[in-house]
């Protein structure tokens, strides 16, 4: 197999180039998982003094933006849109920025576990911290909170991916990664965004609700006449804590069980129809 400079497979590379022309062809958004598996390997934690003082195979932050830069330079190349999904460092965020500067057409979006917590959340070996990217470390927290703020970070996804207990609750090593994040993304959000003045309620909305349906190119995320009345109706002063047996989700592997949040969802509309009312799903 050939490699490129950028320690990538050359088939792949060639694969990815001709996925982001055919998009541009066609007028489609390609969305980047960008992690190269030469350089992740078998990890499993974020590579760095916690992995080392817990025994586990680290994952380096090249694998991420060495990948990310690759694809971001592809469609550059093709002129196609290219979306990066769950940036989790500091030299991601930096990359993107500075593609941004350049005209390149480059959106990404950032998951509330990587804003909210970092890798000493691994230390009590909980596999519901183990995701994919993995925690990082407190500089790159505060990159992606810098990132929202500034508008670097587009939007916020909750990276939802849901297990059973059995591909859980077993040795952290051996466990599958992902986190669910559906059910707690607006609270996490708010406690850690909105409630430290990283954004404000307005910038919330746009990262939630109307960035994503324009990155998408939907009738989503709005509210007026001829629109989709999806809606949430929230407490934003209400605070409760996470509980596994409060999910409506029949997977419980969260990262946020025991925490306290702020915001609550007391109403969800779908078409105009309540489908979730006060903990009750319809």
């Amino acid at each position: 197999m050939a490699i490129s400079d950028d320690g990538s497979s050359v088939d792949d590379q060639v694969l990815m180039s001709e996925a982001l022309k055919k998009a541009k062809a066609e007028n489609i958004l390609v969305s980047s998982h960008c992690e190269d598996k030469l350089l992740s390997g078998s990890g499993v934690v974020n590579r760095g003094f916690t992995a080392t003082r817990l025994g586990l195979r680290g994952i380096s932050k090249e694998s991420e933006y060495l990948r990310i830069a690759r694809d971001i330079g592809l469609a550059e190349k093709s002129g196609a849109a290219i979306h990066i999904a769950h940036v989790s460092c500091s030299d991601s965020v930096e990359i993107i920025a500075q593609a941004r500067k350049k005209g390149i057409r480059v959106t990404c979006e950032a998951a509330p576990h990587h804003f909210a917590l970092n890798e000493e959340a691994v230390l009590g070996y909980d596999p519901n911290m183990k995701m994919n990217p993995p925690l990082r470390g407190k500089l790159d927290v505060k990159a992606i909170k810098e990132g929202l703020k500034n508008g670097v970070i587009d939007a916020i996804a909750s990276d939802h991916a849901p297990h059973t207990e059995n591909e859980k609750d077993i040795e952290f090593d051996r466990a599958e990664f992902g986190v669910i994040g559906l059910e707690t993304e607006l609270a996490v959000a708010i406690t850690e965004l909105v409630d430290k003045g990283i954004l404000d309620w307005k910038g919330l909305i746009e990262k939630v609700s109307c960035n994503p349906a324009k990155i998408l190119g939907i009738k989503k995320g709005a509210l007026g006449v001829g629109n989709d009345a999806d809606i949430v109706v929230i407490d934003p002063n209400k605070e409760w804590v996470v509980r596994k047996e409060d999910f409506l989700s029949k997977s419980k592997n969260s990262a946020f069980i025991g925490k306290k949040l702020k915001g609550k969802i007391e109403y969800t509309f779908c078409n105009g129809e309540i489908v979730y009312q006060n903990g009750i799903h319809s």
